[in-house]
């Protein structure tokens, strides 16, 4: 999956490089989407990850309750401790792969902005005017 993304981003990026014709303007629309998309999807992630690790938290902590009832303290205190842990994980798990999509997000973003720029300057070098 990761290499598909990969490769669909380079294609994407190295097959717009062709269109020497276009404007900045829509370089910057299309890298603008691109972060969106891919803010968006980081956003889902993370909010299903931390949403996994509360209903599992949820669960260790009905547990818990149920070995405190019949007096088993150690085992309570264990089980809420491995429910904070998961939950922990899953919480900075979403955060990384979030921050990661949201970096590569707005790396495409300004890739296609300074291409924009440059063909907006050589064609103002050149004389065509938009």
């Amino acid at each position: 999956m990761k290499k598909a993304i990969v490769i669909g981003l380079s294609a994407l990026v190295l097959g717009s490089a062709v269109m020497a014709s276009a404007d900045d303007r829509a370089y910057g629309r299309r890298g603008d989407r691109i972060n969106q998309r891919l803010d968006a999807r980081g956003a889902r992630i993370n909010q299903h990850l931390d949403a996994r690790g509360d209903r599992i938290n949820d669960r260790f902590d009905a547990r818990a309750a149920r070995a405190r009832t019949d007096g088993k303290y150690k085992l309570a205190e264990r089980f809420d401790r491995q429910g904070d842990r998961i939950e922990r994980h899953l919480d900075k798990k979403g955060d990384r792969i979030e921050a990661r999509l949201d970096r590569r997000g707005n790396r495409v973003d300004h890739r296609f902005d300074r291409r924009g720029d440059h063909f907006n300057r050589r064609f103002d070098h050149r004389g065509y005017r938009h």
